[in-house]
């Protein structure tokens, strides 16, 4: 009989609770029916492209460089010794002949003397030499001695006339020894660097400073072994200097290394320069701007507009708004190009961007009129 009453009691209320439930089922069902019908169809996505022009545009490249002298000179003492005095500071300004650095003299000084020395006997020697010999010429014409005796006292004289030459080379030797004590420029122009101080002692042969001669200018650069040939046959070379933005000098390749930097695995490039400007100072940061030497019409493309995944490069070509990819085959690299040998013709549109994010076939809008 109770439940009955509850039943009868709760049955209202539950009737109207699940009404609504369902209705707002319902509701949350047809409201997500409602979005899927006004959800706007999706667009195909939007790329950036570019049209390829057979104009015979070459890329460039560009390197980073030293401003350095044609002519650079490391000198050195020809004979050890300790340092006395330098004449010179980094910057200075030498004429030929200008004595730069000064070894000590005195043990050199010593040994001068000692063939000075060495002469003055060998000449005493020479002397009796020749006065022996006179008498003993005489003697022998007379027969008072043999031919035997005669002939042992004329060796003595030659050999005496040796002695005294090898003093007399070795006095002259030493004597230039003490002339090397002495550091002199070779030509005039200025000290780029200096290795030793006064109290230092320096063997013979050891760099001590670099003098860079007074005339041509270069620029030293760095070239990859990947652009060796490029570099080689630049037909346009324009170099820029970090101090002097508003100098652009032309240049022209003066001289390659042959082999590479054991460490850097790079090739030492001489960029000469033709008319730099006055204020150009060395060691200067210059930049090299090198125009490739292409000859007839040429493909170029944009770096990002490779899509490689495998061994061979593709690009996305773009037919009636549709993109497939085609294989290439590429040439020259530039700094921002790269030239293709097949694979595209002339007029033809290629994905320049986000190359990696389309498929085979795919639909796509073009970013504006392409160039």
């Amino acid at each position: 009989m109770l439940s009955t009453e509850l039943i009868s009691k709760y049955k209202k209320p539950l009737i109207i609770l699940s009404i609504m439930v369902f209705a707002v089922v319902g509701v949350f069902v047809g409201a997500k029916a409602f979005s899927k019908k006004q959800k706007p169809p999706e667009l195909p996505p939007l790329v950036k492209t570019s049209t390829i022009r057979l104009d015979g545009a070459d890329p460039s490249a560009k390197y980073s460089g030293e401003v350095r002298g044609r002519h650079e000179s490391q000198l050195a003492f020809q004979v050890s010794g300790k340092l006395v005095r330098r004449n010179v500071e980094l910057g200075s300004t030498v004429n030929a002949g200008d004595v730069l650095m000064e070894i000590d003299p005195k043990d050199i000084q010593q040994n001068a003397n000692i063939t000075s020395a060495q002469v003055s006997s060998a000449q005493s020697q020479l002397k009796l030499a020749e006065n022996n010999l006179k008498r003993y010429q005489t003697l022998f014409e007379q027969g008072a001695v043999s031919r035997a005796v005669f002939e042992q006292y004329e060796n003595a004289h030659t050999a005496a006339q040796a002695a005294a030459r090898m003093a007399s080379a070795q006095n002259s030797q030493g004597a230039n020894q003490l002339d090397y004590t002495d550091l002199r420029a070779v030509r005039s122009g200025v000290i780029s660097s200096i290795f030793v101080e006064a109290g230092q002692v320096v063997a013979a042969g050891q760099p001590v400073l670099t003098l860079v001669q007074d005339g041509e200018r270069e620029v030293e650069i760095s070239v990859p072994e990947n652009r060796y040939e490029e570099i080689a046959h630049s037909r346009d070379i324009r170099v820029t200097f970090w101090a002097l933005p508003k100098k652009v000098t032309p240049g022209q390749v003066r001289e390659i290394s042959p082999m590479a930097d054991p460490i850097t695995r790079t090739y030492k490039v001489r960029i000469r320069l033709v008319d730099p400007p006055a204020e150009l100072k060395l060691g200067m940061t210059a930049s090299v701007l090198s125009s490739l030497d292409n000859s007839g019409n040429q493909l170029f493309i944009p770096l990002s507009a490779i899509y490689q995944t495998g061994e061979t490069p593709k690009v996305w070509v773009v037919q009636n708004e549709t993109v497939s990819l085609r294989p290439i085959r590429l040439g020259t690299f530039g700094e921002t190009s790269v030239q293709v040998l097949e694979g595209l013709k002339d007029r033809e549109i290629i994905v320049s961007a986000g190359v990696h994010k389309l498929k085979e076939g795919q639909k796509v809008r073009l970013a504006g009129e392409p160039k």
